[in-house]
């Protein structure tokens, strides 16, 4: 690997560490992608300052997607609430009613949602510190402090098909199934951001489906944009206006990180960003 400065290679390892760091020269190896075959040999030219940039490249998008992100979860929520909601004006707890939800979901809620931590949240400790009779704070106040992974079971849970389908289009997707695809690809997506795992190599647990609704780049069903397209089209269902700010968002950073011939490689190659204006 060339060094060109090494008092500033020693100041960046001591910041970003040589174990995390490693991540991002990876792809710079000749033995990329092959990890249980990997030799640590680089390819001819390797810079340290092409993995460094690959890292910043990684690290500022995690940022704008968990931003953009927000929007869909919120909005999705939102939905869920309120459509379920007013279909059972006499529970505010439907997510235990077997009538709501399958039994299966409401059986578990208690040891895998409604646990300590959610329960520790003010605004949960304050209605049952004010309601000691109610074993759960009404669906409004519970949902806001469920993970997205949880709220997404809770969607899947619904006995009644014509509300997860209302809840879905009014998401901008017209079939269930696919919906719940493309926000388990958010929620895959969303975790490794909040966990600051590497992402330009990011693969969603299941392959984003094909849909007459979101356009998914031949070949992209598996990759970091394919997952960006979906959150993209979510976005747009909700805001044009964000939608926009965060195409640009994500242009300029590839235009940034992009400039070592390199890094944009390997963000065309790996990370499917191949028809994007860089």
């Amino acid at each position: 690997m060339v060094i060109g400065d090494e008092a500033k290679a020693k100041e960046i390892l001591l910041d970003i560490g040589y174990y995390r760091l490693g991540y991002y020269w990876f792809p710079f190896e000749k033995s990329y992608p092959r990890y249980e075959e990997r030799t640590h040999v680089f390819s001819a030219d390797t810079r340290i300052d092409d993995a460094v940039k690959l890292y910043y490249f990684d690290f500022n998008l995690r940022s704008l997607l968990l931003k953009y992100i927000s929007r869909i979860e919120i909005k999705f929520k939102t939905l869920l609430t309120y459509y379920v909601s007013n279909a059972y004006p006499d529970t505010s707890t439907w997510f235990v009613d077997t009538n709501v939800v399958n039994s299966d979901f409401a059986q578990d809620f208690d040891s895998k949602v409604y646990t300590i931590e959610l329960k520790s949240n003010r605004p949960i400790a304050l209605h049952h510190k004010h309601h000691p009779q109610d074993k759960y704070a009404p669906v409004w106040k519970t949902i806001e402090y469920m993970t997205l992974g949880s709220t997404i079971v809770m969607y899947k849970a619904l006995l009644n098909l014509s509300l997860k389908t209302m809840i879905a289009q009014r998401m901008g997707v017209k079939y269930i199934e696919v919906f719940q695809n493309y926000i388990n690809v958010v929620k895959d997506i969303r975790n490794c951001c909040a966990h600051g795992n590497v992402i330009f190599d990011f693969k969603p647990k299941s392959s984003i489906r094909k849909g007459p609704d979101c356009h998914i780049p031949y070949g992209n069903n598996q990759n970091l944009n394919g997952a960006i397209q979906v959150v993209l089209y979510l976005l747009g269902t909700i805001s044009k206006n964000r939608q926009h700010d965060m195409e640009e968002e994500i242009i300029a950073l590839l235009r940034k990180y992009g400039v070592s011939p390199k890094v944009r490689s390997v963000l065309q190659k790996e990370s499917g960003f191949k028809h994007w204006n860089i």
